[in-house]
């Protein structure tokens, strides 16, 4: 697969459409099954809480996944990410009822670089908070 976006049709402060990503607790026993991490802080209420958690977090891995989504659906080829770096900064707390949480991303191109590469930032933010900085991905355009 090749990147849909061509090089030559962005500019720095093109912005990608922004998505939000439901995560319920269910969500988190689906990742914890996929993924083999399965500390009790992601779907044990009582230990989270017993650890000075206000209650059961998302795995950090699992936020940094959907927040890069933002910028494979827009290259339309998950390959066309070279890299992809983030802080954690919050945690996603996700409660115990039928909405879950929220993880709200948006993005814009923030440098063109050398050899059709763009270097994209991404906002992500859940209960109007950020949970990861410095969210930066190189993308190899067509």
């Amino acid at each position: 697969m090749t990147a849909k976006i061509a090089y030559g049709d962005v500019e720095v402060g093109t912005e990608l459409p922004a998505q939000e990503f439901p995560v319920t607790r269910a969500t988190l026993v689906q990742y914890a099954g996929a993924s083999g991490d399965f500390n009790p802080i992601h779907w044990n209420e009582k230990f989270a809480k017993e650890v000075g958690l206000p209650d059961v977090i998302a795995h950090g891995m699992f936020t940094m996944a959907e927040a890069i989504r933002v910028v494979t659906d827009w290259t339309g080829d998950p390959a066309a990410v070279v890299e992809y770096g983030v802080r954690f900064t919050k945690p996603v707390v996700v409660p115990n009822d039928d909405q879950g949480a929220t993880i709200e991303v948006s993005g814009k191109v923030a440098a063109k670089l050398d050899d059709n590469k763009v270097r994209v930032d991404l906002t992500v933010v859940s209960e109007g908070r950020k949970v990861l900085g410095m969210s930066r991905a190189v993308v190899q355009l067509a």
